[in-house]
């Protein structure tokens, strides 16, 4: 199969086309004929080896832990799909090495989910991740009510896009930082106040939208935007983090439950998301598609951290 694969960490010169062996499938795993993947930041985190210590890993490594496509191959144990399935699935493994910048990935089929009815593979492959992550931290880590209020960071992004739209959905009300002219975006998806972080401070914008603090904070930017975040939720209220785990001992001083989210694989969660999808309630973010050989370009955008919505890869032709 034709893929993207680095033979060593390293800067994105290391992001090379390769040709090389499809992956089978075992028993209770599907193959995927990739038509659209993913990029995320983790993928230019694996490729400079920020997470070799976090994972067991061997060379190649195909990055890409989003895709979207066909089912091409069944192991003896599946028999929830069928070959020609349209599918997508956040196809993180135990060990990290067969990704999804290729022509094909196989993923466990309790992982897999039929890809919303009303979308193309390319806004399918833009959801997994991002709409795990905003449904773990929102859903199952902050457990946000009808009637909250919610802090997402960084609402234009690719997690931002989708934990506004979940956090809508539940009743919260939601406030975002954005840049100016993402403001139009962000509330498109949902988002009842925008603040412009590059010429006010978020705490200060929130203590005058809500002075007595928000329910629940999504931290996507760590550091001192999760140190500041503190001071804008009210006590009892949760800081989740898919950055940094937040410090035990900083949350207990400010009465604040700590929580923080790498997000698992799922299956029935992807299902579920998928049923909102086709229900209108979420929208596929703003897309930049580009070709599977212009990954490197495409990590290098995606490792300057202004990306708005999601960038994908066409890997089929």
């Amino acid at each position: 199969m034709d893929a993207m694969a680095i033979q060593a960490f390293g800067g994105v010169e290391q992001l090379k086309p390769m040709h090389l062996p499809n992956p089978q499938p075992h028993d209770d795993e599907v193959q995927i004929e990739v038509h659209c993947a993913g990029v995320n930041p983790v993928d230019w985190k694996i490729r400079e080896g920020y997470l070799k210590d976090a994972f067991p890993y061997e060379f190649p490594i195909v990055p890409g832990w989003d895709a979207a496509g066909t089912v091409s191959a069944l192991g003896q144990n599946v028999k929830d799909f069928k070959i020609g399935d349209r599918v997508f699935a956040y196809c993180r493994k135990p060990k990290i090495q067969w990704g999804t910048y290729a022509q094909y990935v196989t993923m466990d089929a309790a992982a897999v989910a039929p890809m919303p009815k009303n979308f193309k593979f390319a806004q399918a492959a833009a959801i997994p991740l991002t709409g795990l992550t905003s449904w773990q931290a929102l859903y199952e880590t902050a457990h946000l009510k009808t009637g909250q209020h919610v802090l997402i960071h960084g609402g234009a992004g690719g997690i931002g896009s989708l934990a506004i739209q979940l956090a809508r959905h539940v009743g919260a009300t939601v406030y975002t930082t954005a840049s100016e002219h993402n403001h139009g975006y962000v509330e498109h998806l949902g988002a009842h106040h925008a603040i412009d972080y590059t010429v006010e401070s978020f705490v200060e914008a929130i203590k005058r939208l809500r002075p007595e603090g928000v329910d629940a904070v999504l931290d996507t930017i760590g550091g001192k935007v999760q140190l500041l975040s503190y001071e804008v939720i009210k006590p009892g209220g949760v800081l989740v983090s898919i950055i940094d785990p937040p410090e035990a001992e900083v949350a207990a001083r400010f009465k604040v439950r700590p929580g923080y989210v790498f997000v698992s694989p799922n299956g029935a969660q992807l299902r579920n998301i998928a049923g909102l999808i086709e229900a209108g309630a979420v929208k596929a973010p703003k897309l930049k598609e580009l070709p599977l050989k212009e990954a490197a370009a495409a990590q290098e955008q995606s490792r300057g951290r202004h990306v708005t919505g999601k960038i994908v890869l066409r890997v089929k032709k």
